[in-house]
């Protein structure tokens, strides 16, 4: 790896940086917080390698298989540009990334925001023009305009046994609730329709600063996850809660999700539902509980769905725990549910358990999985039929005159998509209800009211009446006019987005 520290020389254009970002949406919010820095300096951002004076790549390494694809990006970068910084939770291992390529200029950890501006300083000064140092006050973002990620904490306390997420990113680190909350603020007022929340334990949020309080638009807020609930929700959009572990004080949320303040959707990473694999996983193993809360939350908001991710194929992972995790979904009823087979993942404590399980095994048993939450989502979709939904506009489809959407059950990237006919005149951003007409194992079929038009969701506005493995859900599909054939995209957990190229 280059060491040179000399800073670069000062050039007489804007000098550029391509961005390539790779993994979750927690990674995907530390690149939009890098290119806020960097266009606040000066720097454009570049639309492909061939365009840039350096590249930066946000890698992941979660898995080994994102591991490898982190250092396939780099090399790539490397290839096509040749002056390649790193950055992410791949950088928490520099000896593997220079092992692999040691032409990178710098490395840095992950959320390491000035230990990466400083290298891009180093390596690509920008010029001074007091101009060109304005950005957006929302900062800016690799989002649509109409919904943003909102990540609320960094690293985890827990120490689940296949995860080496705080071996990467730490422990938990919380953020003030007054900064969140005027972050979200600000990104309404710019035209964001939809707040996605994220971190690596939601509901753990505040603990590690003994739930301080702080003050916004003139009321305390302690920082815990129902005060942050309660001034999201007072803002006005939909709201959609990501990475939520089933603790008791989550039920005290759940009444905002019934008065429309908060958007009736979970998302819950259970994992598997076998006390004797919960307990290898280091995970909460009183699954019985969990039941009886997600039973109670149904009743309570029957429109409530719940995303979860799984694993299969776990070391020790016997039949019969297997057929808990199929019991489980069946009775939980899981609306979203993404499938992983157990990846022996290198520095993660599952690696040394015994009895690790055949990868055919494996194999099978995913396929089985998917089979059972295939029926639980048409099942689900079935019992639909007839009601009438908001459904939010992302953008066009690549067929003409097709508009693709998303209901409150479904995340942006990672569940099932809304097909819009004839609905050219309306707008990312613009909320629309559609009434279900029909639905068969994949396929929803749905009719917008006569000629829909944006609108405030129904559910808040005052007085009205009160979120690298497919997912499982059923396919979505609004008519303005007629119910048409039907259409599926298929998604993964992992998201991935590349600027450049």
């Amino acid at each position: 790896m280059d060491t040179t520290t000399r800073p670069a020389p000062i050039r007489p254009t804007q000098p550029k940086v391509g961005i390539v970002s790779l993994g979750c949406p927690k990674a995907l919010v530390d690149s939009e917080r890098i290119i806020t820095r960097l266009r606040a300096e000066g720097y454009q951002i570049a639309p492909d390698y061939s365009g840039a004076d350096l590249v930066l790549v946000n890698t992941c390494g979660f898995l080994d298989s994102a591991r490898d694809e982190s250092l396939e990006a780099i090399g790539e970068a490397i290839e096509a540009n040749g002056k390649v910084i790193v950055t992410g939770c791949l950088g928490a291992e520099p000896d593997v990334i220079e092992k692999a390529h040691p032409k990178v200029l710098a490395i840095t950890g992950p959320h390491q925001y000035e230990a990466v501006m400083d290298a891009v300083h180093t390596h690509l000064t920008p010029p001074h023009n007091p101009h060109l140092d304005l950005v957006p006050e929302a900062g800016l973002r690799l989002t649509p305009r109409h919904y943003a990620y909102l990540k609320i904490s960094e690293g985890c306390n827990n120490r689940c046994s296949f995860c080496i997420i705080p071996k990467l990113r730490g422990d938990l680190v919380s953020r003030p609730i007054h900064h969140v909350l005027t972050e979200a603020e600000q990104l309404v007022k710019a035209g964001v329709k939809e707040l996605l929340v994220i971190s690596q334990d939601t509901s753990a949020y505040g603990l590690d600063v003994r739930y301080k309080p702080e003050t916004w638009r003139g009321t305390e807020y302690e920082t815990r996850f129902l005060d942050l609930a309660k001034g999201l929700g007072s803002l006005g959009v939909w709201t959609r809660m990501h990475y939520v572990y089933p603790y008791p004080h989550v039920d005290a949320v759940i009444p905002m999700m019934a008065e429309g303040l908060i958007t009736p959707y979970l998302d819950i990473p259970f994992q598997h539902a076998s006390a004797n694999v919960l307990k290898a996983m280091k995970r909460p193993a009183k699954q019985d509980k969990v039941l009886e809360r997600i039973q109670q939350w149904r009743r309570d908001v029957p429109e409530l769905a719940i995303r979860s991710t799984f694993i299969v194929g776990f070391p020790g992972e016997t039949e019969e725990d297997f057929e808990i995790l199929l019991d489980f979904i069946r009775e939980a009823k899981i609306d979203r549910a993404g499938c992983f087979q157990y990846e022996n993942v290198a520095h993660a404590d599952s690696r040394t358990l015994p009895d690790h399980v055949p990868d055919e095994v494996k194999e099978d048993r995913w396929h089985r999985f998917m089979q059972v939450q295939a029926e639980v989502s048409a099942a689900r979709a079935k019992a639909q039929v007839g009601t009438v939904q908001d459904v939010i506009v992302d953008g066009a489809d690549e067929e003409p005159g097709i508009m693709i959407a998303r209901t409150k059950a479904d995340a942006p990237d990672v569940d099932a998509v809304v097909y819009l006919d004839n609905a050219t005149h309306l707008r990312p951003g613009d909320i629309v209800p559609a009434k279900i007409t029909g639905a068969d194992d994949y396929t929803f079929t749905r009719r917008l009211p006569e000629r829909a038009s944006a609108h405030q969701p129904s559910a808040l506005r005052p007085g009205a009446d009160p979120s690298a493995s497919p997912s499982c859900g059923y396919r979505l599909r609004v008519s303005l006019a007629r119910p048409v054939r039907a259409g599926r995209r298929d998604k993964v957990e992992r998201v991935h987005i590349r600027t450049p190229g």
